[in-house]
């Protein structure tokens, strides 16, 4: 057995020094190799870069997946219940690889410290913190694993098929593991420069991986906060005591780079639009109080819309099917007023000559100008819509015969994520001060010990993602703002008064082309996913979290949404039935929310029936209803 496991350490060798250009300086012959000769952090280098997505499996889990069922891209796919066995059965194998490499690493480092013949103190004390590191980045796997596909098994990698465990005892596991990882890591021990490379997150600055593992435990606590308070609440407020992710510089996050590997950026693939979620634009409207003409210069300003206006309402163009309160408007220019980060994130439709733009001609978008029909035959035109300095996002769903009708519905004169995050030229952010700070606001919010009060982590939570787009000089004016967005939602703190029922607003009649007022009614709390309110402080929270988290963090808003129903997510349009989402109906997708609207999970790859079906059994045993998509996970509430 002793043997088996030293042929397949090599053979692990061999693979990863001929997978990554890092290594192209080691000048010995990975054949002759020895179990002296391979060090932890070769295999652990392995695991964070691997980790990173290359352009096949990005498009496939971090786009088409964790984006859609994030609310951060244009919403369909998963979001109509429906799921693709390759993409899952390509995630499954990738991260299981991911979490394969991560245990190798840990393996090896066990084996290295029990030695007695070190020639160098360094290499074992090397070892000793590198395989506290290794356990605290497979943690990280293993969370994202079972946060896709639920039950997992944690005695995995050993060379026989484990029994899969329960998201249950999966999540009591990590956090065992960060807390233990955190606590054995030997802060006094300086990385050589040969060896910091192999660290493409902190360089092997230990101090910044028990700021990760005490972080990253207060999200996997919080995780639980809906189904097992006590758990929850033990774990996050001991991890609150320790070092956490409160500086820009103490970020966990990975330089992307040109090319076909898995450096290469998350969503970096050019026919991927990336378009803004109608989600995001209800939030983002209003919010903060910062008006257009602020932000932008003043060649924008005969594009933007006076205060109060809603745009030119087509309401029999657009389908009624949806709780989305924004529904049944074009609107024909720039907002008065936007969350400062929109025009960060994204372009403006049609503004070809903006170096930050994806997108730079009609060739790339099609015709910017699209019409309005008085019905599906398209016999006549009711208007002829130039789409270019608009802003305007669509629900996803099934719209029907208003397809045909309505051309702005499909079209891709959406606000489009920016050149910069598809560019391969960011660094992928997996943890980022603002998280840590929305976190403590949560838990300070439920009555939990934290080192900072509520107000004071949400406002610190803000002003670094303000700080991180280089916008923060927004900062003061934008924590003090009282106006409402698309949903209800303010930004200040102490500003918790409910919106009314409806407020009225400027339109454009599109079929007079008259000027009008017009009603606009907010999401009632109580039909909606969350059910308690639209401007208490758990919302704000949960609405600035989801905010900052764009573009790099889909998994989390999507995790967030589950948990809570938070912030608030538009049920998809029904202007037909959805095979896939059954329960949603023509009679309740106005009136009320609950999870069987939503995509809970991944199902497992087919072929894990067929290769494990004992274990197969176990997993699905253990997720409490079918492997299926919408069959929640233990902790999603939502």
């Amino acid at each position: 057995m002793k043997k088996r496991q030293i042929l397949y350490t090599f053979l692990a060798a061999i693979m990863l020094l001929g997978a990554c250009s890092d290594f192209e300086d080691i000048n010995k012959d990975p054949n002759a190799a020895n179990e002296d000769d391979i060090k932890v952090q070769y295999i652990l280098n392995k695991a964070i870069t691997d980790a990173q997505q290359d352009p096949h499996i990005a498009e496939r889990a971090f786009v088409l997946y964790w984006r859609r069922a994030g609310r951060q891209d244009r919403s369909g796919g998963i979001n109509l219940g429906t799921y693709n066995n390759d993409w899952s059965s390509d995630y499954y194998r990738y991260v299981s690889e991911w979490m394969r490499s991560a245990t190798q690493a840990v393996d090896l480092a066990e084996k290295q410290i029990e030695k007695d013949d070190f020639a160098v103190e360094y290499d074992r004390q090397m070892a000793k913190n590198l395989k506290e590191v290794a356990r605290i980045w497979r943690a990280y796997l293993m969370s994202e694993f079972s946060d896709n596909f639920g039950p997992l098994p944690i005695e995995a990698f050993k060379g026989t098929n484990p029994e899969f465990s329960s998201v249950k005892d999966v999540y009591y596991f990590l956090l065992d593991e960060l807390k233990d990882a955190a606590a054995n890591i030997d802060v006094n021990v300086t990385p050589q420069d040969v060896d910091k490379k192999f660290d493409r997150a902190y360089e092997f600055n230990f101090s910044k991986w028990i700021k990760y593992a005490n972080s990253m435990r207060m999200r996997l606590a919080m995780r639980l906060s809906e189904v097992d308070e006590a758990k929850a609440k033990s774990e996050f407020e001991d991890a609150a005591q320790g070092a956490l992710i409160l500086e820009a510089g103490d970020m966990f996050s990975v330089q992307e780079r040109d090319g076909w590997d898995p450096l290469a950026g998350v969503m970096s693939r050019p026919w991927n639009a990336l378009l803004m979620s109608n989600t995001l634009n209800n939030l983002m409207i209003n919010l903060g109080g910062i008006k257009s003409a602020d932000q932008l210069d003043a060649s924008y300003s005969s594009y933007i819309k006076p205060q109060g206006y809603m745009g030119v309402r087509y309401q029999n163009q657009f389908s009624t099917y949806t709780n989305d309160p924004s529904i049944g408007f074009v609107f024909d220019g720039l907002h008065y007023s936007i969350d400062p980060r929109a025009y960060q994130l994204y372009s403006i439709p049609g503004d070809f000559s903006n170096s930050n733009a994806q997108f730079t001609s009609e060739d790339d978008l099609g015709p910017i100008e699209r019409s309005i029909f008085a019905d599906k035959d398209q016999k006549e035109e009711i208007a002829k819509i130039n789409l270019a300095f608009t802003w305007n996002t669509m629900p996803g769903g099934s719209w029907g015969d208003m397809s045909a009708m309505n051309q702005v519905i499909g079209s891709l004169y959406n606000p489009i994520l920016v050149k910069k995050y598809r560019n391969h030229s960011q660094r992928r952010v997996f943890f980022a001060a603002w998280e840590t700070y929305f976190l403590l606001a949560e838990a300070s919010v439920r009555g939990w010990t934290t080192p900072v009060a509520a107000k004071e982590a949400y406002e610190r939570g803000i002003k670094a993602n303000l700080e991180y787009h280089g916008i923060d000089k927004f900062y003061d004016s934008y924590i003090a703002s009282t106006d409402y967005n698309r949903v209800g939602t303010s930004v200040k703190w102490d500003h918790t008064t409910e919106p009314p029922s409806t407020v009225e607003v400027d339109i454009i009649n599109g079929y007079t082309k008259q000027p009008a007022k017009y009603a606009y009614t907010y999401p009632v709390a109580s039909q909606t996913s969350y059910g308690k309110a639209l401007n208490d402080h758990m919302t704000k929270i949960i609405t600035q979290k989801f905010i900052a988290q764009n573009p790099w963090l889909p998994l989390e808003t999507w995790n967030d949404y589950r948990r809570l129903g938070l912030p608030f997510f538009e049920n998809m349009v029904v202007e037909n039935p959805l095979t896939d989402l059954p329960a949603l109906t023509k009679d309740n997708v106005k009136t009320t929310q609950q999870r069987a609207f939503f995509p809970q999970r991944l199902k497992y790859p087919a072929s894990l029936e067929n290769s494990n079906p004992e274990g197969y059994k176990k997993a699905v045993e253990l997720l409490g209803g079918p492997d299926a998509v919408l069959t929640p996970l233990w902790w999603a509430k939502h």
